[in-house]
């Protein structure tokens, strides 16, 4: 947990993930204290960043995913995923957790294709990822593959056809 210069707490109020090219994912934690009003940013990998959340959180890119949903579907969704955090011993609800919990945390990435996901703009880089893994999930994949990748990119896009 952070302490202000005034003594108090600082209390977590957002979190922001994004990938960064050569370093992986990054979290950017944005934290006030109540007291004063200061407010400060603390950017740093997932496992280092993590320690500075003090309550179950969801990141921005994730809760417009959550925010997106029908609403008669969303608190169903939210309380699914955030059991699923809870169980893992997870503080923040990334886009990754979102859909490991809605698919039972069975779905993995080839580090390939993965790599390849960087090339994705960043304003739609969360909708594919959720969209290849809830395809693998769909036809009992454990993992996203490039092959999957080139499968689902020409179904959206039109490829299909060519070759």
């Amino acid at each position: 947990m952070l302490i202000c210069g005034c003594g108090r707490w600082m209390h977590t109020q957002g979190v922001d993930e994004r990938e960064e090219a050569g370093r992986g994912p990054i979290w950017l934690v944005r934290s006030e204290c109540l007291a004063c009003g200061l407010s400060i940013g603390f950017e740093a990998p997932p496992e280092e960043a993590a320690v500075l959340v003090d309550r179950l959180m969801w990141t921005d890119d994730a809760r417009h995913l959550l925010e997106r949903m029908p609403p008669y579907v969303e608190p169903l969704v939210r309380r699914e995923v955030e059991e699923y955090a809870r169980s893992k011993g997870q503080r923040v609800i990334t886009c990754a957790v979102l859909t490991q919990a809605r698919h039972g945390g069975m779905v993995a990435w080839d580090p390939e294709a993965e790599r390849r996901l960087e090339n994705v703009p960043a304003p739609v880089r969360a909708m594919a990822r959720l969209e290849l893994e809830r395809t693998a999930a769909e036809r009992g994949q454990s993992r996203v593959t490039v092959a999957l990748m080139e499968e689902v990119k020409a179904r959206y896009f039109g490829f299909a056809g060519r070759q």
